[in-house]
């Protein structure tokens, strides 16, 4: 239990990593007064920017949100009693595999055992 204290102390400071991260993130997307002065194509080529930089961020705040996600829901866990148990199967999580991923929520078998979904789910295969 003495490693899983450390686990849990690791999952507090990735969570206020990925906060700082996403608040960042956020910040640095607000809209600015800069444009491009000169540009032959004007704004149609600052849109295409804006439009490519704002996909960007987009995905990688989606990166970040399901990995906060990831995180609190294994805080709660410890919290509650249950972390390092696997939600399909109830089993241990190797030992191992919570030492690389703290946050993880499946034993090797069951997460081995399921797919993404076109929404980014894992399901059963």
């Amino acid at each position: 239990m003495a490693k899983h204290t450390e686990l849990y102390e690791r999952l507090k400071t990735e969570r206020a990593e990925l906060l700082e991260r996403l608040e960042q993130l956020r910040h640095r997307g607000q809209p600015t007064a800069e444009r491009r002065e000169g540009s032959p194509f004007g704004k149609r080529e600052e849109g295409a920017d804006e439009a490519s930089e704002l996909e960007k961020r987009l995905g990688l705040e989606k990166r970040l949100v399901e990995s906060l996600n990831d995180v609190e829901h294994a805080l709660e866990k410890y919290e509650a009693g249950t972390y390092g148990l696997c939600d399909s199967c109830g089993q241990p999580i190797e030992e191992g595999r919570l030492e690389a991923i703290p946050q993880a929520s499946l034993c090797l078998k069951c997460k081995a055992s399921r797919v993404k979904d076109s929404r980014g789910e894992w399901v059963p295969k």
